[in-house]
């Protein structure tokens, strides 16, 4: 039986170091797995044990929703990031016309790229593509939703600006009622974004707003960085070719900061997430506060992505390794629950597994 560096997995457990390093050490070793199922060492308390569980038979969706603009510049810049964000999700992370729907002011484009939009981003197209979603979403599927535009109003009256009447945070949040047995994330990059986003949270949600504040009025950057770091995976912060949602935002928050500070200019917007659904939004989320577990394990890839030449045994082992590194995660965040000697116990059981695993896996791949 291997027996890992145990200061090398106190450093991981501190996340000064990284998966991957652990991992090396444990991958030339042949190791006998001592369970067979990786939710078996799962906190069963944990909040995150339920949620994103990226199930092979799991569909990921992801909802673009982009609303009408005040000017030619927001026009432009807001067409370039809904097209971006459809085509990096199709390129990269394996989504498809059936699982991307795109909602865009008010539907018509005469200009390359037309053939992306569903429909228009209205009241009206909201509720149906909704509607038409709930009909084919199954339960444990994943629903990844964007908004980008403008924002306006505070608390009850906070909305996101479509085409007619627009919608309250309340409102949209009725909508999204109907997926109580799908995982959501909602990325909300518009201004005065965050009574809206508060208004969504909820146990099991992971939402995310540009701005802290109704008063954070100016039109956000947040978005071109978020999207910045699911291009080309640049916000893998661990290199697991994978990215998470507290990975983009913390890529996307660190840039927005630097942005500002080369701008010479104080910072007019203050992103923050919430994923425990207590509508309380942190400024920087880490596993160890309040916000920032159930991120970290909410992934934007789907199992499939980059994956189509892979023989059915590979794609089981992927989703095996995807399921190990989950598991680890969640044990992580959960480590006050646990002695000292059974978390170090539990931790190695699951990097042992994982390491197997992906031995398995890259040898069926050569």
């Amino acid at each position: 039986m291997l027996v890992i560096c145990k200061s090398r997995m106190r450093k991981l457990a501190a996340q000064s170091c990284t998966l991957t390093l652990l991992l090396s050490v444990a991958l030339g070793v042949q190791a006998q797995s001592r369970f067979t199922d990786a939710t078996d060492l799962v906190p069963t308390d944990s909040a995150a044990a339920n949620y994103f569980l990226n199930s092979p038979d799991a569909t990921k969706y992801a909802v673009i929703l982009t609303g009408p603009a005040v000017s030619d510049e927001n026009k432009s810049m807001f067409r370039q990031w809904a097209f971006s964000l459809h085509d990096i999700l199709a390129r990269d992370y394996g989504y498809s016309s059936e699982t991307i729907t795109l909602l865009y002011a008010d539907g018509a484009l005469d200009a390359p790229g037309s053939e992306r939009i569903d429909g228009s981003c209205d009241r009206a197209g909201i509720e149906q593509q909704f509607s038409a979603l709930r009909a084919r979403a199954k339960a444990g599927d994943q629903i990844t939703i964007f908004l980008v535009g403008h924002g306006s109003g505070a608390e009850a009256e906070a909305k996101f600006n479509i085409v007619g009447p627009d919608i309250t945070g309340a409102e949209f949040s009725t909508i999204l009622d109907q997926f109580a047995q799908q995982d959501i994330v909602i990325v909300n990059t518009t201004s005065a974004s965050y009574d809206f986003s508060a208004s969504l949270s909820s146990e099991g949600r992971v939402v995310i707003s540009s701005t802290r504040s109704a008063s954070e009025r100016y039109d956000p950057v947040f978005s071109r960085f978020f999207i910045e770091a699911l291009d080309s995976r640049n916000g893998d912060r661990d290199k697991n070719n994978r990215v998470s949602m507290l990975e983009a935002f913390n890529y996307a928050k660190g840039n927005v900061e630097q942005w500002y500070e080369e701008q010479g200019r104080l910072a007019s917007e203050h992103a923050g997430l919430d994923d425990n659904g207590d509508a309380l939004f942190t400024l920087s989320p880490t596993m160890d506060e309040a916000d920032g577990r159930l991120a970290e394990i909410a992934y934007i890839d789907t199992l499939v992505d980059n994956s189509q030449d892979l023989s059915p045994g590979a794609l089981q082992l992927k989703s095996r390794m995807q399921e190990l590194e989950r598991a680890v995660f969640i044990l992580r965040g959960s480590k006050a629950n646990y002695l000292a000697a059974d978390y170090m116990q539990q931790l190695e059981l699951l990097l042992i597994e994982l390491a197997r695993t992906t031995g398995q896996f890259n040898a069926q791949i050569q």
